[in-house]
């Protein structure tokens, strides 16, 4: 039974739980109904859902666009965790003078605001043709400042005896990180690879630096370009949001046990 000094905390919590789903409900909502429903505040799902996904589809190349997304987003993910627990791994198990000041100078470049580097950043990818491509989109984040302080952290709790006993039976250094350090580490990876898919899903300034065909678009710009005309058709508007809304929930709860494993520096 609820003890009484927990009913306004409870009363609390409720609150703020309507005021954190109430945004998702007011989208599935808006995608049920007319633009001209959302715009009068209608809040009750109606049932003008295929009829705004049909107006996506005969408008806009959706499937492209979520397909571009998907591909930029896994290969990023893969590339990004697999460099930045390279870097982590080496930098906390391997002993070095000069190591703490080179993290030192790396972390500094979080301090550094991304649209400072883009202009730079496109001249020296479009010399190398690299616009409108995977690489284009990916190669600035493949290893960030971030998940390789992450990495680095975590690393403290990998037994360093596991490793003397690795090498006594007669494993190399890479064999040591792929058959002992990543399978120890899953919980950080799964944390990794939530992070680093959600950002690169999520993107758009870089996206809309460097991708200038239309055929190399992804969601954001999608949406972006759905509610950059005269008028917003926003049924069809909240359809585009919704389906770019789901992958990430999807990945987010699915490992969320992970996630929260891999944050809090669990080692299996």
């Amino acid at each position: 039974m609820i003890q009484r000094r927990l009913i306004p905390t409870y009363i609390f919590l409720i609150i703020v739980s309507f005021f954190s789903v109430f945004p998702f409900y007011w989208m599935i909502s808006a995608a049920t109904n007319t633009s001209f429903d959302v715009a009068q505040g209608k809040i009750t799902i109606g049932g003008h859902l295929i009829e705004n996904f049909n107006n996506l589809i005969a408008n806009y190349d959706l499937w492209r666009a979520m397909g571009n997304s998907f591909v930029y987003a896994i290969v990023q993910v893969v590339l990004a965790i697999l460099i930045c627990s390279l870097a982590g791994f080496g930098f906390e198990l391997y002993h070095d003078k000069g190591k703490d000041l080179v993290f030192s100078i790396l972390l500094l470049a979080m301090m550094i605001p991304q649209v400072a580097t883009m202009i730079p950043l496109f001249r020296l990818l479009s010399s190398a043709h690299l616009l409108n491509s995977v690489w284009g989109f990916i190669l600035p984040s493949i290893s960030t400042p971030f998940l390789i302080m992450m990495f680095r952290q975590n690393s403290r709790n990998f037994p360093v005896d596991t490793m003397e006993a690795a090498r006594i039976d007669g494993l190399n250094e890479i064999q040591i990180f792929f058959r002992m350090y990543m399978p120890m580490m899953k919980s950080t990876y799964a944390a990794a690879a939530v992070i680093t898919f959600m950002n690169a899903w999520n993107s758009y300034l870089w996206p809309k630096v460097i991708m200038t065909q239309p055929e190399a678009q992804t969601m954001p710009m999608l949406i972006a370009n759905m509610s950059s005309g005269y008028t917003t058709d926003y049924g069809m508007l909240m359809v585009g949001v919704l389906f770019c809304s789901v992958p990430t929930m999807i990945v987010f709860f699915v490992l969320q046990k992970q996630f929260a494993e891999g944050i809090t520096g669990a080692v299996k």
